[in-house]
């Protein structure tokens, strides 16, 4: 049985290890995705084809995806033919050494899919580590380190996660990564901001290459520009990743086809650039056959399970949500926040995670997710201000989510979340008009891995916002990435901050650590 887990109407596809099935055809003047030259062949590349380095993803019990893209010159188009494929070698083993291989076969890289190789392996055992490398040619990869889920129901005492977001290459370094290949860590959850789509900045610790993205080739170099990052690379050898977007991967704060300015663009070309961002997000990341985009549609809410010890409901909240009520900054509460049909995640998705939820049998329920559940009140005092772009101004949305998790009753639900650029902690609420209503989950959310720059430990408002917040149990403004270690007692989250991101070489602390107990809603202090 497999850990993952999709709508039935985009399981994966039958297909051939040895081989790689491309998808439909994206819109308007992108490549038909599939339709390769005749000829797969063996050269000699001019320069390294793996500058752009490995990475793994989306674990089930068999197996698990191996990712690399070919491109010799990945700032200037990737260096290679427009219109060719190549065979690319893989293999896995049981040992770093590679002597004792598990598995091999050959997949195809093809421009279609900008020479990305996305290979899902199988026959694996479950809950162990192995390591895999790529050759094209006479060259070979590095070498990358990955690890199987345990099988639904199946016993198992711990896992360690460490989740992240929102890594600006302009505002900051990524050390943070540096820093976390060192832990134990068994997964790495990416909840979106990969990317940042704007132009480039002076006077920043790191400059964007070109302007605003718009076009596929824009959104490779942009991907290729933050893969090139030494640290980033690091971190996906070192660990499997699980990956959701949240909006910067294409268009700030867009909801659906709707654009963040509400400007005289019509809505296909906005879905064309939207077709070409989502390609560039499946070409760089290590994702399943399933997520292959379709024109500007594509699938990447999934469900991955680790045993009888947790499930991991990854979300998507940017292509099927409702417009921002009230414009989408920070606003009073207009009349459409509480638009009974507000929604996030659309019909679909909300029926499958709560169906989800209702059938699990983990002892630990994750929702991994982009932004913040809780409704918070951004200014103190008696006038309420919300973010327009986060769960508090879907309040609909927000209450059916928190009355499913009371009524349904999932054994131990969490949410970890992105987006915001500070560390909080939330206990959720049954009804957040009423502090004293039942707490029915409890909302880690984790800073920016760069993004905004330094930080700092407090900042001036954080004592009144909190008094007019009292679902807050923590807050802070620095960088780094929340370590979460999941056992049958207890969820230990540690918040790692840097001391700078604005320079190379910063150092990494433990600012703070929280528990949930099994079977108590609500966190208390470690």
């Amino acid at each position: 049985m497999h850990s993952m887990s999709l709508p039935r109407d985009v399981r994966p596809r039958s297909v051939n290890r040895r081989g790689f099935v491309v998808g439909a055809a994206s819109l308007v003047g992108l490549p038909i995705l599939g339709l390769q030259s005749a000829c797969s062949r063996e050269p000699q590349f001019s320069a390294n084809p793996f500058k752009l380095g490995v990475a793994s993803g989306d674990p089930s019990p068999e197996g698990v995806v191996l990712w690399t893209r070919l491109s010799t010159d990945p700032l200037e188009g990737g260096g290679l033919p427009p219109d060719e494929s190549y065979d690319v070698h893989w293999r896995v083993a049981s040992d770093s050494n590679m002597l004792q291989v598990v598995q091999s076969g050959t997949a195809r890289a093809a421009s279609g899919l900008g020479y990305s190789v996305h290979v899902e392996v199988e026959g694996l055992d479950p809950g162990r580590w192995y390591w895999y490398e790529f050759r094209a040619g006479s060259d070979v990869s590095p070498r990358g380190r990955t690890r199987t889920a345990v099988a639904p129901g199946n016993d198992l005492n711990r896992l360690q996660v460490a989740f992240v977001s929102c890594q600006h290459y302009e505002q900051g370094y990524f050390t943070a990564y540096r820093h976390m290949v060192a832990e134990d860590i068994d997964l790495v959850i990416h909840l979106g901001d990969y990317i940042y789509e704007g132009p480039g900045q002076d006077g920043l610790p790191r400059k964007h290459l070109g302007g605003e993205l718009q076009t596929l080739d824009d959104y490779r170099r942009r991907y290729a520009q933050y893969r090139l990052d030494a640290d980033l690379q690091a971190a996906h050898q070192a660990f499997p990743w699980v990956v959701t977007w949240d909006d910067h991967e294409f268009d700030n704060n867009y909801a659906a086809d709707i654009p963040e300015e509400k400007g005289p663009m019509p809505r296909d070309e906005f879905l064309a650039r939207r077709a070409a961002a989502y390609q560039a997000y499946y070409e760089h990341m290590p994702l399943r056959k399933s997520s292959i985009p379709s024109g500007p549609d594509m699938q990447l809410y999934r469900r991955i399970v680790f045993g009888n010890l947790a499930q991991f409901n990854v979300l998507d909240t940017r292509q099927y949500r409702s417009d921002q009520p009230c414009g989408d900054t920070n606003k009073s509460p207009c009349e459409g926040v509480f638009d009974p049909a507000s929604t996030l995640m659309g019909a679909a998705q909300e029926k499958w995670l709560f169906d989800g939820l209702g059938r699990s049998r983990a002892l630990w329920n994750v929702v991994a997710q982009q932004v913040m559940m809780a409704p918070l009140d951004r200014v103190a005092g008696p006038d309420k201000i919300l973010s327009m772009d986060k769960w508090g101004a879907y309040n609909a949305a927000l209450h059916r989510f928190t009355r499913f998790l009371d009524e349904g009753n999932p054994s131990n639900p969490l949410v970890l979340t992105g987006d915001i650029h500070n560390n909080w902690i939330n206990d959720l609420h049954l009804d957040f008009s009423d502090s004293r209503s039942k707490i029915v989950a409890t909302e880690f959310v984790g800073t920016s891995l760069s993004s905004g720059g330094d930080g700092s430990d407090q900042r001036e408002d954080t004592e009144g916002v909190l008094r007019d917040n009292p679902f807050v149990r923590f807050f802070n403004d620095q960088r780094g990435y929340v370590r979460c270690a999941l056992s049958k007692r207890e969820c230990r989250a540690d918040f790692q901050v840097m001391d700078v991101v604005e320079q190379p070489g910063g150092s990494i602390s433990n600012r703070a650590s929280f528990v949930v107990e099994d079977g108590r809603r609500g966190v208390t202090p470690a």
